[in-house]
């Protein structure tokens, strides 16, 4: 298994590349084993993933960085941590969770603005850049490279507007954030204008985006990173959904949709 050094220092540098890199999203090892079989270069966790695993939407801290030190167990891939508002509000307390993630094995994670209340779903712009810089501060304080990805979350919540998205993204840049994150943005000239507007790498999010969008279109405008979610366990799901139907009606052609044993005997060797 490749070392955490490594693995870090890979993570850092696939975020330099002139072209944009995939990180698809597992919610298990098993996933996880699977996409890097298909030799994807990183992995992403995603909370949403872990939420549907354990049955219920919402998760916690502990179960969050339970799936992670899986998740990095499982490959000998850079992973990028899905830490959600950090568990906290207080800008201490939510950036004493990136020590743990990189304690579970991560290269990265991320700390997005969303407070995790339906009643008021976006933390303040001053709390906000108190919270990102705090983070930014102890990721600097640990052994390895540690890629810090800061999220604006507002288009999501209907919180704010495209402007109000970029005032966000520019304070996380100027504060010394790795990678800049906006979840919601539909289309390739929303994009564009984020990507005029700052010099960070930035992650888009596929999972809300206009599926039609191709890596290509993304490379030119400039993206660095393209993540699903929580894409493929929302397929996932779907697919089973759909199975379960089948099965229910007392039919059973959904068996010549299965994955083979020999892929899944491939990818879990070893």
């Amino acid at each position: 298994m490749a070392d955490q050094q490594s693995k870090a220092n890979a993570f850092r540098a696939l975020h330099e590349r002139d072209e944009p890199f995939l990180i698809p999203n597992p919610w298990d090892a098993g996933s996880a084993k699977l996409l890097a079989n298909l030799g994807f270069e990183a992995l992403a966790t995603t909370s949403l993933g872990v939420s549907v695993s354990d049955g219920a939407l919402g998760t916690s801290a502990d179960a969050v960085l339970e799936n992670l030190r899986a998740i990095c167990a499982a490959t000998d891939l850079p992973v990028n941590a899905d830490l959600e508002n950090c568990f906290a509000d207080e800008p201490d307390a939510a950036a004493s969770l990136f020590p743990r993630a990189y304690e579970a094995g991560a290269g990265g994670a991320s700390i997005e603005d969303a407070t995790g209340r339906r009643d008021d779903p976006i933390y303040g712009f001053n709390l906000t850049v108190e919270r990102v810089h705090a983070a930014v501060e102890i990721a600097k304080t640990l052994p390895q490279p540690f890629t810090l990805t800061a999220r604006a979350e507002g288009l999501l919540y209907g919180v704010g507007d495209l402007d109000e998205i970029i005032k966000r993204l520019l304070a996380f840049e100027e504060l010394g954030a790795d990678v800049l994150y906006a979840p919601g943005l539909k289309t390739i000239d929303e994009m564009k204008v984020v990507m005029d507007a700052v010099s960070t790498p930035v992650n888009i999010v596929m999972g809300f985006a206009d599926p039609d969008i191709t890596l290509d279109q993304l490379a030119e405008i400039g993206v660095r990173r393209v993540s699903i979610g929580g894409g493929f366990s929302r397929v996932a799901l779907n697919a089973m959904m759909g199975a379960a139907r089948e099965m229910k009606a007392g039919n059973f052609g959904f068996v010549r949709d299965m994955i083979g044993i020999k892929e899944v005997g491939d990818a879990f060797k070893g």
